[in-house]
């Protein structure tokens, strides 16, 4: 059977540059976040969030992520509330997914929420991704042309390295992308 190998971390510690390498190295990656995007466009999906949201967050049906993101990294009971639609149908896309590779010895699979979420329970084995908080912060102030009180915002939302690191198996220190290369080589050997 296939094993699953959940890769974490906080906002802005570099996941998605790591499961490039990983993918670089044949292994099969499910980012739960380009999912959650996809499956967030579909009728079904974009009913429930009208009917817990309202109209309000929508431009001609379609859905303002921007204003949905105000909303939610405001309120934990909100984002409690968007994680009781999306995670479910997270989960459902990920089991069809990972059925059609039955002959894959491992995958990916990325999670920023992996422990929030709870997905962490179906997981093998953790990696968690760390680098210092400053270098998260202006990755992602970079990358999603934010602001840093907002990058914070959302941190705050999420675990911290102290909460997910005793609950991981293994941890990359991605301050220097280099350096965390020749760890992933070193996990995948164990693996």
């Amino acid at each position: 059977m296939t094993k699953i190998i959940g890769l974490t971390g906080g906002i802005g510690s570099g996941k998605t540059t790591i499961a490039n390498y990983f993918q670089s190295k044949g292994i099969p990656i499910y980012i739960a976040d380009e999912a959650a995007k996809k499956i967030m466009q579909s009728e079904e999906i974009i009913a429930q969030i009208k009917k817990s949201f309202g109209e309000a967050i929508f431009d001609n049906e379609i859905l303002n992520r921007e204003r949905l993101s105000k909303i939610v990294f405001n309120d934990s009971n909100k984002l409690k509330q968007l994680n009781t639609i999306i995670h479910p149908a997270v989960k459902n896309h990920f089991k069809i997914w990972i059925s059609k590779l039955k002959n894959a010895p491992f995958i990916i699979y990325e999670a920023a929420i992996l422990f929030e979420s709870g997905s962490y329970k179906d997981c093998d084995k953790i990696i968690t991704i760390t680098a210092p908080i400053e270098d998260r912060i202006q990755r992602v102030i970079q990358r999603d042309k934010t602001t840093r009180e907002l990058v914070l915002q959302r941190m705050s939302m999420q675990w911290n390295d102290n909460r997910r690191i005793p609950l991981s198996d293994y941890i990359i220190e991605n301050s220097s992308v280099e350096k965390a290369k020749l760890e992933i080589d070193k996990i995948l050997k164990k693996l």
